[in-house]
This record gives structure tokens, sequence and C-alpha cells, in this order.
């Protein structure tokens, strides 16, 4: 097994942390591992309120999710990263992680503080790392999200989900809401149609390297979330005509950003502050994900947010087991 809230300023923040502190043998938690509490009941760890369980370092590690190859992302978040030092008074470096595993991993042994999640990473991050959401990107009209579709190239003979029966399917990786969890959900439950019975599972790692994968005749059909697609078409990597799209899912939240849980109070304010005042007129972060229509960070809390994508997990039999 795999294992909305508006920033207010950072008195009020500290002042809505009542009971966080509580002992982890004694405390509520529901799924989240054993060494954190959720005693306010929003399904993410409670911010420690013993002092002694609380970190400020001196640099901030901040990675964002690895759906594409991460060096494209360095520079990309260059200009947030001097923003985020401004606000926090703080180093910040970014971390290219190579695998959802890596970064959550990260996460849960105190090496990562600031961090965008993938979809379906989202949970196992909360449950098991301490992560708390706060905010995803969207459209400057307030839309969000992405839909998973999945992929034939031309001439594939692929022409309906059916057609895969007896050929092969890419995947991402198993952490990976639209690269996985959701298009076996679906094609369990809408086309009775299961990984190693019905078809050949392989993985490819990222959803850069399914798409051209794909795009190569590499993979007969790999299953993709669209917005990594869209900016690569715009970034010139393919063509929209090398890939043709035989599914197209509901729309589901994407990447969510947020913190470790023990960092302090004042901390977390502050670079909740700083994603919300962040300009994005002119900069990289802009050119970059405004060919998947997003430019702003839109506020979100991951009780609401996360529902669809904890009941696709439910229907995949995942366990936010953290051994």
């Amino acid at each position: 097994m795999l294992e909305f809230s508006k920033v207010v300023s950072t008195a009020a923040f500290i002042a809505g942390l009542t009971l966080a502190g509580a002992a982890a043998a004694d405390c509520e938690r529901g799924s989240l591992d054993d060494r954190f509490c959720d005693i306010d009941g929003d399904l993410i760890a409670d911010i420690p309120t013993d002092a002694s369980e609380l970190v400020d370092p001196d640099t901030l590690i901040f990675t964002y999710t690895p759906v594409e190859d991460p060096a494209v992302y360095v520079s990309v978040w260059a200009e947030f990263m001097d923003h985020l030092a401004a606000k926090t008074g703080k180093k910040v470096q970014f971390f290219p992680v190579q695998s959802n595993a890596a970064q959550i991993e990260a996460m849960r042994s105190g090496r990562l503080h600031i961090a965008g999640f993938n979809t379906g990473s989202n949970p196992l991050a909360v449950n098991c790392a301490g992560f708390r959401p706060f905010t995803i990107m969207a459209s400057l009209d307030g839309h969000f999200g992405y839909e998973m579709e999945i992929l034939t190239y031309p001439g594939s003979g692929i022409e309906k989900v059916e057609d895969i029966k007896g050929g092969q399917l890419a995947f991402t990786s198993p952490t990976s809401n639209s690269g996985f969890k959701a298009p076996s959900a679906i094609l369990k439950g809408d086309y009775d149609m299961i990984p190693d019975r019905d078809f050949e599972p392989v993985y490819s790692g990222k959803h850069d390297n399914s798409i051209m994968g794909v795009a190569n005749q590499d993979y007969m059909a790999a299953s993709i979330a669209n917005s990594v697609l869209h900016r690569m078409i715009s970034r010139g990597e393919l063509k929209a005509e090398d890939v043709v799209s035989i599914y197209k899912s509901q729309t589901f939240p994407t990447t969510g950003f947020g913190t470790a849980h023990n960092l302090t109070p004042e901390l977390q304010a502050a670079i909740q502050d700083a994603f919300f005042s962040f300009e994005w007129d002119g900069t990289a972060l802009q050119e970059e994900f405004e060919k998947s229509n997003e430019g702003q960070f839109l506020h979100m809390n991951y009780k609401e947010f996360w529902d669809v994508i904890r009941k696709i997990d439910t229907a995949n039999g995942v366990s936010y087991s953290c051994s």
C-alpha cells in the first residue's frame, strides 16, 4: 500500500494556535502520524505550543514538486525566493528534488521547510511529514486546477480507452494523482481495467517523461496532468498535434504549497505573507505559469480542496501509513 484560510496578521495567526502542543500520545490526530496532533480537526498537523519543539532555521529550504526536470525551475523560482528571503529575513535555498518520495522524506526528516507538493502527494505529505498546505496557484479570475488526460500518438491504433487492453499504459509514479491514482481508480471503476491483468503498466518517473515518451512513440499511451502538457507545448518542447487525447477527467486541485508544521508561528505567518504579497508581473514565475493560465496564489484549505483526492485514495485502497 502507498503509504481557506486567509492570511491574517502575525499576532492573530499566533493567537489562533490553541492546544496545538498537546502530547502526541494523548491527542486527537485522525489519520496523521503518531508524531502529530490535530485537535482543531482541520486534518493537518497542529503547530506545537512547546517552544522546544519549534524550529527557526537560518536558511529555509524550498522545493517545487518534481513533475518535470527540477532544473527547469531553479531560475523560475529565483525572484520568488528573493521575495521570500526579504519577508522572512532568512536565506532561502532551492532544493531540486528528484522524486515525490524524496521530497516527502526530506520534510519528514526536518530537511525541508517550504514546499509545493503535487496533488497526489499532498495527503501523504500531510499525514506522514506534517506538511501544512495553505495555497495553490490559480488564474487571475480565481479558477484553479487541471485535468488528468490519457494520451496516445497519431496512428497508434488507440482511439478510446478500451483500446489500451492488451497493450501498455505509462504512469509517472505511484504518488502522483494524475500520473497514477486517478487513472487507476477511473480505469477500474468505469472500464473494469486493472494493471497487469488488462494492460502492462510502466513508470516514467515524471510527467514530461511520459508526454515525450508518447510523442516519440516510446509509450503507446500515458496518463498525465494536462497543465504540464500545456506548459511544454508553450515552451516548444513538442507540438499539440504530436499527441492525441482519448480521455479527460474532472478538474483536480493543483500543487499545494505550504510549510513544515514545526516552524515557529511567526515564521509560518511570514512565509504565508510572502506568498500572498508576491507581485507576479514581469517575473519568470509569471512567464512560466501563465502557460497553464496561472497568475496568483489563492488561499485554500486542505480539508475541503483535497476531499476528492482523499476519496480517490480510498477507492484505490491507499493507506497513509508512514512506516
